[in-house]
Parts: structure tokens; C-alpha cells; sequence
């Protein structure tokens, strides 16, 4: 059984959300603690994997990733070993950038990142063709209209 998280964690986990590059002091200072007992509660929740890791957000414009596209993967079967086994073969696609399995009509929608649309393109060829793939849909974004990383903390509105 999972243990309570408290108010002073979910505090840690709020300042961590909104700055990741946060130091240990200044993090004690935000969530009304000493530094040794919150550097413990963050190793707890890193150890639990309620942190999970941390990372930088990167600008894909920036770094020539023009395109964002939704791929709509619809598998011949949905057998554990056939969906397994586009899930390892997505791994290998540098262009996605997350996946989800779902359930419906779909079995899974990528997000992808590409150069242009030849490249996007050029990967949906190779993705079409990828054992136990039926038929693929995509959907060019036009305009992102929220970008976060960030789970609702206890207390937020929905």
C-alpha cells in the first residue's frame, strides 16, 4: 500500500514541477523546512518513482524540428505479443516523441517531430510498413496551444 503523501510533500513536488534545477536549500526554504529532512523527502519520492527523473525541456523549432504531427496506428491484431512488439519497434523511431496505447479504434497515436514534411512523410512510408501495422492517419499541428509538463497538485482546480 502506498504511504500518504503529506502537505509538505506535495508543497516539494509543486517547486519541483515549476523548477526542476532548484537547489536542495532553496527548495527547504520554499516548502517551510530544514534542507536535511527535504533532501530525505526528495529521495523518498524519487526512490517511490513519484519523481520520476528530471530533464531539460527542449525548443524542437529551435533546433530545426519544424513539424509536429499525430500518427494514428490501427494493428492487424491486438495480441499482447503484437502490440508489444510495435511498442519496442516505436522505441527505435527517433522521430516520436511519446506514444500511447489506447483503447477503440486506435491501438496507438504517436507524436511525432520532424525536420519537414518530406521526412515526416518518408517516416510514414517506413511506419505503414511495419509488421502487424493495418493503416496509419496522420494529423499535421497547425498551432500549439498548450505546451506542459505539469500534473495537477492536490488543491488545484481541475
Amino acid at each position: 500500500m502506498a504511504r500518504r503523501i503529506d502537505a509538505i510533500d506535495w508543497n516539494i513536488l509543486r517547486e519541483l514541477q515549476g523548477d526542476g534545477r532548484i537547489t536542495n536549500v532553496e527548495l527547504s526554504q520554499r516548502v517551510g523546512i530544514s534542507a536535511p529532512p527535504c533532501l530525505r523527502r526528495v529521495r523518498t519520492l524519487e526512490e517511490e518513482g513519484i519523481i520520476k527523473g528530471y530533464r531539460a525541456l527542449l525548443d524542437e523549432k529551435k533546433l530545426g524540428f519544424d513539424l509536429m504531427a499525430f500518427a494514428m496506428v490501427h494493428l492487424v491484431s491486438q495480441a499482447e505479443a503484437d502490440l508489444s512488439a510495435f511498442a519496442a519497434q516505436v522505441e527505435r523511431w527517433p522521430l516520436v516523441r511519446a506514444c500511447w496505447m489506447l483503447s477503440g479504434e486506435t491501438d496507438f497515436i504517436l507524436l511525432c517531430v520532424a525536420p519537414d514534411l518530406r521526412s515526416f512523410q518518408n517516416f510514414v512510408l517506413e511506419l505503414t510498413g511495419a509488421p502487424n501495422v493495418r493503416n496509419v492517419k496522420t494529423a499535421l499541428t497547425l498551432k500549439q496551444t498548450k505546451d506542459t509538463a505539469i500534473v495537477p497538485m492536490e488543491g488545484d482546480a481541475p
